[in-house]
C-alpha cells in the first residue's frame, strides 16, 4: 500500500463531503484523510497504485478545491 500526501485549501466539514464522493470514485484509492487543522490541510491517500496522482488532483479540482501532491 502506497500513501501520497497533497496540500489543498479544504478548511470546513461541508468542503470534505463535496469531495468524497469522487474521490471515493478512484477505484485505486483505498482510503484517505483530510486534516482540515493543519497549516496545509493536508489530503492523505491510500492506495495500491502510486501513479495516481494526478487523478486525485482532478477530482478535488472538479469539485472547486485546490490540491497539490507532496512529495516527501
Amino acid at each position: 500500500m502506497e500513501t501520497l500526501n497533497f496540500k489543498t485549501n479544504i478548511k470546513t466539514s461541508d468542503d470534505v463531503a463535496a469531495v468524497t464522493l469522487p474521490l471515493n470514485d478512484i477505484e485505486q484509492v483505498n482510503g484517505w484523510n483530510i486534516d482540515t487543522d493543519s497549516a496545509d490541510k493536508l489530503l492523505t491517500v491510500q492506495t495500491i497504485d502510486n501513479r495516481i496522482a494526478s487523478l486525485i488532483e482532478q477530482a478535488i479540482q472538479k469539485a472547486g478545491f485546490q490540491a497539490e501532491q507532496v512529495i516527501t
